[in-house]
């Protein structure tokens, strides 16, 4: 496949050293409390802190022996990290979550794989969204005007790490194909001088635009600011204004100031006094709460008594959604709709874990409440919207096709310094629909947009096969390292009525030892992004589970353990177990794009996201195979397997519009 028009052409194997601008370990103040501060006027004199020297980051490139072949689906070699310094923590002192990958054995500074051009150039992806170079985190603001989708998004310029957030800004006309434009806000005034942190749009009736968004003051206080654009007839909305009497909320009492951020898109409670609430996150305590403000204007706001919802021992609640899905129809809701045959989805990030978790439940504006239809599915202790590194997502309602949409960052599990040597870091999974699994009742299901579609590339290569209890079978196509794949499989049904083991009623892909682990019923599914030898292999399968009490239970894994060569990357095995209704086959999607994989079990009951940092199966070396390591199950598998084409992402300007 075509590589991405943006790809940087950085010598990355010869990188002795990578060269980025630190960030202050100490926030810089201009020594007024912000509560000495008067509402609504601008404070001028803000003392910027001055630019750290430009320091090097040594990279000692030791070769490391990998492992010799293993048999497939084995344990593999000897896994063991070399001891590393590790990576200074970023956004944790100025009250947001961390921005530094400091999972996995062996993360650190320092970088102890003999990473090639090769290697690093292919992780960039070919049609997922991502900025041509540097860090980026949370997807902000989307939106559909004027016939262009919008996505802003948090943004370094200066380095492949967090720090000195601005807006960035690009618009499509199919959320696939994207053009950057200029740069939305930049941190420029006290009020955000300290970041540009996430926000949200909403469209108002008469067609004006307001944009909510937190900035981090120069005394390092989480506040609430209004920007609007300063031309709405400009379809492109390049330019932005902020309001001159920000900040509009400030922190209430008892929140603490670098615990509320992040505004939700605002929605109408079905009053006739032009009232409009937002709901914004926050904890107390170790507590998660979610606050609402009502206003009729944007620029004045009052805080709703009590709290739409709280959840105990969840910390810190990020980035916050609420958005009502149909129990009966197909199409999305807008996000004002309330009423019969409607759920409400709360969505919150938990800065404790970095995950992203939402419950189902009923939304009453009268009593300022949410009400879980399960606590034991909770927000926070139920259901995640993904099982693997995908944080910080945001939805917003397509009146273009009726749609509602996600969005979700998904970062780096590799070492920081690899990042400042390739030049990027983080990405955006490729836009989901969300609707009401109306067949259990109990959760959404996720699903690619349609718009991916576009991108498949001639007639899909299909395989269909017998797979024999230990068996592996490749699927023959000539480089696995863009595609979109589906697959079902069938297990016989006099199998899994009689079959029983003890040890599976405790299973859990996390804990489980991935794909080598072997019970009667499974693991079965697919290894991409593999080598020929099968030394490097990312399994996606399903296992199922069924202890002694004769029920199954399905479960959806992603096993990283093998999946690279390299020290110091994440190497997890991601999952969760899968509703499996009477009648259905197994059945999952896979996108794979270089460096990411986002699989979808059931329809998207379960959505695993993985990054991946192969150091052999990369090219036409990646190949992929059905798999069945089962030790009693024959499964039948049948796969349609498209080559996908590279996203066209331009550069601002372009000369065609």
């Amino acid at each position: 496949m075509a590589s991405s028009p943006l790809t940087p052409s950085y010598d990355l194997e010869n990188a002795a050293a990578a060269v980025y601008t630190p960030l202050p370990e100490q926030p810089h103040s201009a020594g007024v409390e912000i509560r000495d501060r008067k509402p609504f006027k601008i404070i001028s004199g803000i003392i910027l802190s001055s630019l750290f020297l430009l320091a090097l980051i040594l990279v000692a490139v030791n070769y490391q022996t990998p492992p010799s072949h293993a048999p497939p689906l084995s344990s593999g070699g000897d896994n063991s990290q070399p001891a590393a310094v590790i990576p200074p923590s970023r956004g944790v002192s100025q009250g947001v979550s961390e921005k530094a990958f400091r999972g996995g054995s062996g993360a650190g500074n320092g970088v102890s794989f003999a990473w090639s051009n090769l290697m690093l150039s292919w992780q960039r992806t070919s049609y997922h969204f991502q900025p041509v170079k540097n860090w980026m985190n949370d997807p902000n603001g989307p939106l559909y005007y004027k016939g262009w989708y919008h996505l802003f998004y948090q943004y370094n310029p200066d380095s492949a790490v967090w720090g000195n957030i601005t807006w960035g800004h690009a618009v499509s006309t199919d959320l696939i194909n994207w053009l950057h434009l200029p740069f939305a806000m930049v941190p420029d005034q006290w009020y955000d001088v300290n970041g540009v942190w996430t926000g949200s749009a909403t469209i108002l009736p008469d067609g004006r635009i307001v944009m909510l968004y937190t900035g981090d003051t120069d005394d390092y206080v989480q506040v609430q600011n209004l920007a609007f654009p300063a031309n709405l007839s400009d379809p492109l909305l390049v330019d932005w204004v902020k309001y001159p009497n920000n900040p509009v909320i400030y922190p209430p009492p008892g929140i603490g100031v670098k615990d509320f951020r992040d505004p939700t898109t605002a929605w109408t409670a079905g009053s006739q006094n032009g009232q409009w609430l937002v709901t914004i996150g926050s904890k107390v305590g170790k507590t998660g709460i979610s606050l609402v403000y009502e206003t009729t204007n944007f620029t004045t706001f009052k805080l709703l008594d009590g709290v739409l919802h709280a959840v105990p021992g969840t910390g810190m609640w990020e980035c916050v959604d609420l958005y009502p899905v149909s129990t009966t129809g197909e199409n999305g809701l807008d996000t004002s709709v309330n009423g019969l045959d409607v759920k409400h989805v709360l969505k919150a990030s938990l800065d404790d874990d970095k995950h992203d978790y939402y419950a189902l439940g009923t939304y009453d504006p009268a009593k300022n409440k949410w009400t879980p239809d399960n606590t034991d599915l909770d927000v926070g202790i139920g259901l995640r919207l993904d099982y693997g590194k995908y944080y910080a997502s945001k939805t917003f309602y397509d009146q273009n096709k009726q749609r509602r949409i996600l969005w979700g960052w998904i970062g780096e599990t590799d070492l920081e310094a690899v990042d400042l040597m390739k030049g990027w870091a983080s990405l955006q999974a490729i836009p989901r629909t969300i609707v009401f699994d109306k067949k259990t009742g109990t959760n959404v299901l996720q699903w690619p947009v349609e718009e991916v579609e576009s991108l498949r590339s001639g007639d899909p290569i299909t395989a269909e096969a017998n797979l024999e209890p230990g068996s592996v079978v490749p699927i023959h196509v000539s480089e696995g390292t863009q595609l979109d794949i589906t697959a079902s499989f069938e297990v016989d049904e006099t199998l899994l009525e009689t079959t029983s083991e003890s040890h599976d009623s405790g299973y859990d892909c996390s804990n489980s030892g991935g794909a080598v682990t072997r019970g009667s019923l499974g693991p079965f599914g697919l290894l991409v992004v593999a080598d020929e030898k099968l030394s490097e292999l990312t399994p996606v399968y399903f296992y199922v589970a069924k202890g002694a009490d004769g029920k199954a239970k399905t479960h959806f894994c992603a096993d990283q353990t093998r999946s690279s060569m390299a020290s110091g990357v994440e190497k997890e095995v991601y999952g969760s177990s899968v509703p499996v209704l009477d009648g259905e086959n197994y059945s999952a999607r896979i996108l794979i794009d270089h460096s990411i994989v986002e699989s979808f079990a059931q329809g998207g009951r379960t959505v695993i996201t993985s990054r991946i940092y192969p150091t052999k199966a990369i090219f036409g070396a990646a190949k992929v195979f059905l798999f069945n390591n089962a030790t009693k199950a024959t499964v039948t598998a049948s796969v349609k397997m498209w080559q996908m084409n590279s996203a066209d992402i331009k550069r601002f300007p372009l000369d065609e519009l």
